[in-house]
């Protein structure tokens, strides 16, 4: 069965992690659990509509927002981007063993998160 694209999940990433989940949680009203690899905070969806997760960047990388669209295959899609002519940011990969994420850039280098 196909799978229509959705947005399911959006993250903020930046150098202290702990920081900004106290800002967007505070801000909001959210709630993160933490208790996932790195200290990896996540919202429940229903309390804001889609996950919104906040972790940490590697030193010296920069902060970003990354919004994640969940598509019947990862692998599939990217090689739809490329032939568009955007860009593999990260191949399918799985953090944990149970989700599988890849990222992708259009020409612009604007990248987009993938989820399956």
């Amino acid at each position: 069965m196909a799978t229509e694209p959705r947005v399911i999940h959006f993250e903020i990433a930046g150098k202290d992690p702990k920081a900004l989940q106290g800002f967007w949680g505070s801000l909001f009203g959210w709630k993160f659990d933490t208790n996932n690899p790195g200290g990896y905070g996540m919202t429940n969806p229903d309390q804001t509509g889609i996950v919104v997760g906040i972790g940490g960047v590697p030193e010296g990388a920069p902060g970003h927002v990354t919004g994640y669209i969940r598509v019947a295959s990862i692998d599939a899609t990217l090689a739809r981007a490329v032939e568009l002519g955007g860009s593999v940011i990260m191949p399918r990969f799985s953090p944990d063993g149970s989700a599988y994420l890849g990222l992708v850039a259009d020409a612009d280098g604007h990248v987009v998160g993938l989820s399956e």
